[in-house]
């Protein structure tokens, strides 16, 4: 089977596990683009999980503006269509959070780090199709947490018998990820994405690094990030 059809498999059976798990509050709604998102993940996984990827960027959770509104990691709409070239429609989630509506591609509110992520990817590489042909963009945990106020809680904050059960059904998607591309680089975006990559890699051939999260929150961020994490990515030998 190709790459991409083990992707799509994998991500399959992530959807179903994380699906059975149940979250208290402060948690009040739980949002899996892999349901009602799947027709936009799926065309991600078909088109761009093809082959070995040598590097394998590793984000956190889907963003509120982002993957949760178009399916793909760090999913900011006009990266995802004009870039990318997805376009799909999204539906809604089951129990969705009125301060938090989920309109897919119709969404005005930008995700700016996806912004901030793909578009140096594509200031670097030019088209999409050359940066896949060695990287990849995935998530750790395809879930997003809603408080009842509509604040993002996010999987680090959850309680531990909560994080325990859900980190350990990642931690395996992660290892089937990780076997199917055999990276040579497993590249955390942000310190949480960094340590659940460090906990997973066993295997001595696969090397692990850090760069400087994209959000906003983070004020390093907010001056030049795209300069500063590239940097770092060249510091650890990933580009040159």
């Amino acid at each position: 089977m190709k790459t991409s059809g083990l992707l799509i498999d994998a991500a399959l059976s992530l959807r179903a596990a994380v699906d059975k798990l149940r979250f208290a509050e402060p948690v009040t709604h739980v949002y899996n683009p892999l349901d009602y998102a799947w027709r936009a993940h799926e065309m991600y996984l078909r088109r761009y999980a093809t082959g070995r990827k040598p590097v394998l960027f590793l984000g956190m959770n889907p963003g509120p503006f982002g993957m949760v509104q178009t399916g793909v990691p760090f999913g900011q709409i006009a990266a995802v269509r004009d870039w990318l070239g997805i376009e799909a429609k999204i539906d809604k989630p089951p129990n969705e959070h009125p301060k938090r509506r989920v309109t897919g591609f119709d969404c005005r509110r930008s995700e700016i780090s996806g912004e901030r992520l793909w578009g140096l990817f594509a200031q670097r590489f030019g088209t999409a199709d050359k940066f896949f042909a060695n990287h990849f963009v995935a998530n750790y945990c395809p879930l997003a947490f809603l408080e009842s106020s509509g604040r993002n809680r996010t999987p680090d904050k959850l309680p531990l018998h909560e994080r325990e059960k859900l980190f350990a059904i990642c931690d395996q998607h992660l290892r089937e990820i990780v076997q199917i591309f055999q990276p040579a680089w497993l590249i955390g975006v942000g310190e949480f994405a960094a340590k659940r990559a460090i906990e997973i890699s066993g295997a001595k051939q696969l090397q692990v690094g850090r760069i400087l999260h994209p959000s906003p929150a983070c004020p390093e961020s907010n001056v030049d990030w795209a300069g500063k994490a590239t940097t770092q990515l060249r510091k650890l030998g990933v580009w040159l």
